[in-house]
């Protein structure tokens, strides 16, 4: 099986509560597939990782943060997944960023985003590790657990 391979960015955003944002996807060549993950995406040629999780913090939820606040990567990982009929293999880094509160606001979602982000939720780790929904990455709750103590989880 041929994959794209693909570079990512992702943000662990956590509220004072201790819950982390997710978004809420689905995939436009399985009608009905529904799934949890965090903000985030592709890295564009000529950015850094901490470049592309800024800028796809915004753009997913209307959040602006300067790539050094994100500091180091916190988890790095290799995803395998289908999605719109094709297959990746997407490397990815996860940056952690807290805040007091913050009201999400996708209006600068793209076109393929609209299409495909339908939701989001501030969940607890408690809450991930209950839930029987997919939700990405895998053991999100130990990874909040492990990388982002000083927040409550």
């Amino acid at each position: 099986m041929t994959h794209i391979d693909r570079r990512a960015a992702r943000v662990l955003l956590t509220d004072a509560d201790g819950r982390v944002l997710l978004l809420h996807g689905t995939d436009p060549a399985r009608p009905g597939k529904r799934w949890w993950m965090t903000p985030g995406g592709g890295v564009d040629d000529g950015e850094t990782p901490a470049q592309a999780a800024a800028r796809e913090l915004f753009e997913e939820t209307g959040l602006r943060v300067e790539p050094v606040a994100l500091g180091e990567p916190v988890h790095h990982e290799v995803a395998e997944f289908s999605y719109d009929a094709r297959q990746y293999r997407q490397t990815q880094d996860f940056f952690a960023y807290g805040v007091t509160a913050w009201d999400v606001d996708g209006a600068g979602l793209d076109a393929e985003e609209r299409r495909t982000i339908i939701g989001h939720r501030w969940w607890s780790a408690a809450e991930v590790e209950a839930s029987a929904e997919e939700i990405y990455p895998p053991g999100l709750a130990e990874l909040l657990r492990r990388c982002v103590p000083s927040r409550g989880f």
